[in-house]
């Protein structure tokens, strides 16, 4: 999440004293100068389409906010082989919760578990960005190394373990010692 003061590519900031515990429903499309930028941001040859519908609602007694979403997009991604545009089709639900505070400073050492939630986003100012949060989700949902189907890598060969022999670090000290001596 953007947290200094540029303003994202795709921003729909809503205030959470408007959100109550019964709920609300938003819908969000992105612009074309918007999608544009998206595309730019997340090295994508273009964004067709980027919709979320969104359901915000007041738990823990208006402390957080829970953020459920669904997002659609249609992108068109390079091939990593070829660098052909190929078109994909996203479609991913998410969910956020989002806090009050500045996030808890961390120690030196962590312990995290997969079944640990995730932290709060923070609530900067009494104002979410579904809009941001929207493409930060749409950025985890993209394939990181699209390739089209039937493309194959046509690279040389693999080096052998014998052919990529490295110097031993004492034998390099042994050749500074030796230079230098």
């Amino acid at each position: 999440m953007i947290l200094d003061d540029e303003t994202p590519e795709f921003s729909r900031p809503i205030r959470v004293d408007h959100i109550s515990a019964a709920g609300m429903r938003v819908d969000v499309e992105a612009k074309p100068e918007e999608r544009a930028a998206l595309a730019e941001r997340f090295g994508l040859a273009s964004i067709d389409l980027l919709k979320a519908q969104l359901h915000l609602k007041a738990i823990a007694g208006g402390a957080l906010v829970r953020l459920d979403g669904t997002i659609t997009a249609k992108v068109v991604q390079n091939c990593v082989v070829s660098l052909e545009p190929m078109p994909a089709k996203v479609k991913e639900e998410f969910s956020l919760t989002f806090g009050a505070g500045a996030p808890e400073e961390v120690g030196d050492e962590i312990e995290l578990s997969m079944e640990d939630e995730d932290p709060p986003e923070p609530i900067i100012d009494g104002v979410i960005d579904v809009g941001e949060a929207v493409a930060e989700h749409l950025s985890l949902a993209l394939d990181p190394f699209p390739r089209k189907a039937g493309i194959a890598f046509e690279g040389g060969e693999e080096p052998t373990p014998a052919e990529v022999k490295k110097p031993s670090p004492f034998a390099v000290l042994a050749q500074l010692r030796k230079n230098k001596g």
